[in-house]
């Protein structure tokens, strides 16, 4: 693994320690907010203390007048609303926020989802059919539609407004609708190009009750309660958790420790974090919280999490979370035996620097898991990767990617082997006939090729500083666990220690490894590096390396007396060899 210093902080110690001393942290901990860029103590309070007028206003976002303008006039005239939603947890999110927001302001809404196997993603000209059919005067798109021109000019065809709320990169002509907000979009200025669907929607509804009138503490108890959803949307979309996403996550998981809604609070509960509890983090909520909400979409229908959401009824809230809770187990299932087919493929073919994109395709391999699945493969063999379940002739599926690549690029410059297809950099989505397929292979693999070099497959550590073994102490690694939230864009702290002796190593359930180290000067330090016994050799006693390591929240060490953390590695190296790279 290449091992990347973010800044050179050792060139800045000084000005580090006076910015640790006026804001009252240690240095360890002021070393990563240096690095990072929060470098005066105004950034300091914003990073650790976010309140809501450190959001951009909603006025910034293009066509946010029309849109207001558009929905007050329906809330207004009880005109009837329909808000056409994606079935992920972004998707479901702003489903649930826009239609309880609108219904606080007096509107009259449904909503509509579509069935990830059946219907496939993206907006469909049946159901504005329908729509049209039972008197429906306004859609309300999130988290889609960026794309739907020919079903938005279809609607208009029928007498229904639209308004399109999306986050995914639009094509050169925009949607026919009264007002399209996304951030994404070429001509609009707003500062967080990162937002999320759900994002998108909490800015539609801020602006709208604005314009209802609600101020002061009215409006505030209203964003708040809704950046509990959001917040849980922008982890489970994996969009960077620094600017605007940062507040909105840092206020929308400390708001859970609070919960009332009877689904929330029965969500939480299957997933281990009951009444009393601490609130759960970012990692948390991406690996705990999150795949719950996502099952039923990936294995059934979404439409149950936005009735969980909706429902006053506390027993019915904790029958759908517990279903939830069973489909994620069969997703898990799932996934593993798709998992498993690709890793026999890896290991009969080895990945090799000729491989500069990965496609796979599965006769009857579950479409609903198919985007997890790619994820994986991109964390074990880091380059993009493409699963897909074939089906009655088609071919559906997901891809995901490297930061070094831009996966929809690729995508537009062969748009003639897809029916349809659609995402951004890191992730998307595509439906293509199956014939396709070794086409699809070949081509992305070239254009994979042309793009990326072997050293951008190599994985890279990116590392906030050195670290000494006398500054790994209680105070120290607290403080530095208080800069999460940490997740994609914002990872958890990494840091170099330096020259360190390995004295014990212990392998528990054939793959972790468990080690102490010490220094010269007696100190002494435990540490866990997961799935690492292929590698524990490099462990052996005695000898004196360098690592890679993160602090990790230890619930379990905690509840019985011990320290609240832990010290995980994540890479090692002889010593004195690890120079790392500065960038």
């Amino acid at each position: 693994m290449k091992w990347t210093f973010v800044s050179d902080v050792a060139q800045d110690a000084e000005a580090i320690a006076r910015l640790a001393h006026d804001i009252g942290l240690g240095v360890p901990a002021t070393r990563v907010l240096w690095s990072r860029g929060h470098r005066t103590l105004e950034a300091a309070r914003r990073y650790f203390s976010p309140e809501l007028s450190d959001l951009h206003s909603p006025a910034l976002l293009k066509d946010m007048e029309q849109a207001v303008e558009r929905l007050h006039r329906a809330i207004t005239q009880r005109e009837k609303i329909l808000l056409y939603g994606d079935y992920d947890v972004d998707g479901t999110s702003a489903v649930v926020v826009m239609k309880k927001g609108i219904e606080l302001l007096g509107g009259q809404v449904d909503f509509h989802v579509p069935h990830r196997l059946r219907d496939g993603y993206g907006m469909r000209s049946e159901v504005v059919e329908e729509a049209a059919a039972s008197g429906v005067a306004l859609i309300v798109s999130v988290d889609t539609g960026i794309r739907a021109n020919a079903v938005v000019e279809h609607a208009r065809s029928l007498g229904i407004d639209c308004i399109v709320t999306d986050h995914h990169l639009p094509e050169t002509e925009l949607p026919p609708a009264v007002a399209v907000l996304n951030p994404n979009r070429p001509d609009c200025d707003y500062p967080e190009k990162n937002l999320c669907g759900a994002g998108v929607a909490f800015k539609l509804m801020d602006a709208l009750a604005t314009r209802f009138g609600w101020e002061g503490t009215k409006r505030e108890r209203l964003l708040d309660s809704f950046l509990k959803l959001v917040a849980i949307a922008t982890v489970a979309d994996v969009v960077p958790l620094t600017g605007e996403n940062r507040v909105i996550v840092k206020r929308g998981l400390e708001g859970l420790q609070d919960v009332r809604n009877p689904g929330l609070r029965a969500l939480l509960d299957v997933s281990g974090f009951p009444p009393g509890e601490p609130y759960p983090s970012a990692t948390q909520i991406a690996f705990r919280v999150a795949p719950r909400i996502n099952a039923a979409g990936r294995m059934a229908s979404a439409s149950d999490v936005i009735e969980m959401f909706l429902t006053s009824d506390v027993e019915r809230a904790q029958t759908l979370a517990k279903q939830l809770h069973e489909l994620n187990t069969d997703r898990q299932q799932t996934e593993q035996g798709i998992s498993e087919a690709i890793l026999k493929l890896c290991l009969e073919q080895p990945v090799t620097d000729d491989d500069a994109a990965l496609i796979f395709a599965g006769e009857g391999w579950h479409r609903g898991v198919v985007g997890i699945v790619a994820s994986r493969v991109v964390e074990r063999y880091h380059r993009p990767v493409f699963v897909l379940g074939i089906e009655n002739g088609l071919a559906q599926g997901s891809g995901r990617s490297i930061a070094a690549f831009h996966l929809l690029d690729g995508l537009e410059s062969m748009p003639e082997l897809f029916q349809k297809f659609g995402g951004h950099r890191q992730a998307a989505g595509l439906t293509m006939d199956a014939a396709n397929v070794a086409e699809f292979r070949g081509r992305f693999r070239a254009y994979a090729a042309s793009r990326l070099s072997p050293s951008d497959f190599e994985a890279e550590l990116l590392l906030d500083g050195e670290i000494e073994m006398n500054e790994v102490n209680d105070d120290a690694v607290l403080e530095i666990l208080k800069l999460a939230p940490f997740g994609f864009g914002n990872p958890a702290p990494m840091f170099a220690l330096r020259g360190v002796e390995v004295s014990k190593l212990d392998i528990k359930k054939e793959k972790h490894v468990f080690v102490d180290f010490r220094r010269s000067s007696g100190r002494a330090l435990k540490a866990k590096a997961w799935n690492f016994a292929e590698r524990a050799n490099e462990l052996q006693p005695g000898s004196i390396v360098d690592l890679v390591v993160q602090f990790e929240d230890d619930a379990y060490s905690a509840a019985r007396g011990y320290a609240p953390w832990q010290t995980i590695i994540k890479d090692v190296r002889p010593a004195a060899t690890a120079t790392g790279a500065r960038r």
